[in-house]
């Protein structure tokens, strides 16, 4: 299950203006309650406990577009973080698929041999990545359950890619093309774009580690300290951990606290002997200065030295002229979007999410990243998706205004399905079994015949009820594709708005449901159910 949108700030009274997106509409959204039943398997789960007080959505359209089930189809639902299919898509289909991120570094100033009189500018492009995620064939990689979402959910593990490829090799570059000293500073130009207030967490055009130092404990014998690991370790962020040792079987509790400014990490309490190590994670508070020291300690290592301090402030104030004038000296080049598509989708990366809207206000030659949602809806009238029927503020699916119809949900997937890269746009998403936010159901074949059959982007809204002392659970989604057999495929969503969970596991269990909802649904259609 996975996906989450975990707090929803609308809950603590925040006030936000909605953007509408809107586009042409297909066949007549279905009515409540029209179409086949669901059956007595999805029915007893629909009528748990937890779903009391709760609404339900679900749609499944074959590859015709016929209608096979429907409810509430053309009625609004919170999406949690399945809108991440509509701003990707808008990503994807407005910049590229193949674009690839450039992120040079440019010599601005005078040459005297070797040595620099004037600065570096590295010039932020806005990749996600920067190269801390690619593997050694191109691919960017990643874990089921990922780094960003440690402090939130059980499980997140890192992948073993350097955090700081991207930055080491813009400084090896420098190095190669014949400087060996900088008599200036070294600056970040990050004026690509400034954010918006809705887009949370809130996307910059220099990215290092997804702006997170990353923290791993690993238990030792009881009564002793954990061991701690970091990463990625640039100045001047210090980390301290005061996690004991517990007995086997104990309680593993961990928090993490941070100064003002984040460089200063605190860890505290206890991890059982013999647990499995607990990932958690710290903001980077300042990215650009973040980045600024990150470069020149690599450029240190590579063999330049840098005359400027390397920690403090971006001195953004040098960057009087725009574009930057300066001799290209290196340049990263990332790999192609839909590398970065897969890994937002699959693990459902907010920040990533978000940073789609930025690009497309970029890529229309808008600066503020606000300006991202008129190439959005130009995509979804495009993808023949009524307008009316998607309304966002981010890109993420949780902005308190987020709402969209199963019926727009359809629409979109099934526009995939026209299009050349239809397979590759399937591919990207969670697999039943497999990979990504949908990796621990249905894993075995042999006692569930969906497995590595069902293709779909979950969403999770939650937050805590002081009323009742639980979590209310705003939405839990599913949307996607249902191999039919025989080369078909169904679209599908199924959603519940409205229902509530004892703690942490039961968010998780409700994903469960959807899940095994999505397991029937595809059974049926190819005719394998028993």
């Amino acid at each position: 299950m996975r996906g989450f949108s975990f707090r929803w700030r609308a809950w603590a009274g925040v006030a936000v203006a909605a953007v509408t997106v809107a586009a042409s509409a297909g066949p007549a959204a279905a009515g409540k309650g029209d179409g086949p039943g669901v059956g007595a398997g999805i029915a007893a789960i629909m009528k748990k406990h937890r779903y009391a007080h709760a609404r339900w959505g679900l749609l499944e359209v074959d590859e015709k577009g016929r209608t096979l089930r429907s409810g509430n189809a053309g009625e609004f639902f919170i999406p949690g973080s399945a809108a991440k299919l509509f701003s990707v898509s808008g990503t994807w289909r407005t910049i590229g698929g193949g674009h690839r991120f450039t992120t040079p570094v440019l010599a601005a100033g005078h040459r005297h041999g070797a040595e620099l009189d004037g600065r570096l500018v590295l010039v932020a492009q806005g990749d996600l990545s920067l190269g801390g995620r690619t593997g050694p064939r191109g691919t960017l990689e990643y874990t089921d359950i990922d780094h960003t979402y440690a402090n939130d959910v059980p499980g997140a593990t890192l992948t073993p890619q350097n955090p700081l490829a991207g930055i080491d090799e813009l400084a090896r570059q420098v190095r190669r093309s014949g400087i060996t000293g900088v008599r200036g500073d070294v600056v970040v130009d990050s004026r690509l774009f400034t954010s918006s207030p809705g887009l949370d967490p809130a996307p910059t055009p220099l990215i290092v580690n997804d702006n997170v130092i990353d923290l791993l404990t690993t238990a030792t014998s009881a009564g002793r300290p954990a061991r701690l690991t970091w990463r990625p370790h640039v100045a001047p962020y210090r980390v301290e951990s005061h996690v004991r040792t517990v007995r086997r079987g104990g309680t593993t509790d961990i928090d993490v606290t941070a100064s003002p400014d984040g460089t200063s990490i605190t860890l505290t309490g206890t991890i059982a002997a013999g647990a499995k190590p607990v990932l958690r994670v710290s903001q980077v508070r300042d990215p650009d200065a973040f980045g600024r020291t990150a470069l020149i300690e690599a450029l240190g290592r590579a063999g330049v030295t840098v005359h400027a301090p390397a920690t403090g402030p971006n001195p953004s104030g040098l960057l009087r002229e725009q574009p930057v004038r300066g001799q290209r000296v290196a340049a990263y080049v990332s790999p192609p979007y839909a590398e970065y598509a897969k890994v937002i989708l699959k693990v459902s990366h907010n920040l990533g999410a978000n940073l789609g809207i930025c690009l497309m206000a970029v890529h229309a030659g808008g600066h503020r990243c606000d300006d991202g949602f008129g190439p959005l809806t130009a995509f979804v009238r495009k993808a023949g998706v009524d307008p009316r029927q998607v309304q966002l503020l981010d890109g993420r699916g949780g902005n308190p205004v987020d709402r969209i119809t199963p019926a727009a949900f359809s629409r979109l997937l099934r526009y995939w399905e026209r299009t050349p890269e239809a397979a590759r746009f399937r591919r990207a998403l969670p697999v039943l079994g497999v990979d990504g936010s949908l990796a621990g159901s249905c894993t075995r074949a042999a006692s569930c015949p969906a497995h590595g059959k069902v293709f779909a982007k979950p969403g999770t809204v939650a937050g805590y009820d002081a009323v009742n002392d639980r979590l209310a659970v705003g939405a839990q989604t599913l949307a996607g594709y249902l191999d039919a057999g025989h080369g078909g495929r169904h679209t599908f969503f199924i959603g519940v708005n409205g229902a509530s969970a004892p703690g942490i596991e039961g968010v998780l269990a409700i994903g469960e449901d959807l899940n095994r909802i999505a397991a029937l649904l595809q059974e049926r259609a190819a005719g394998t159910a028993r």
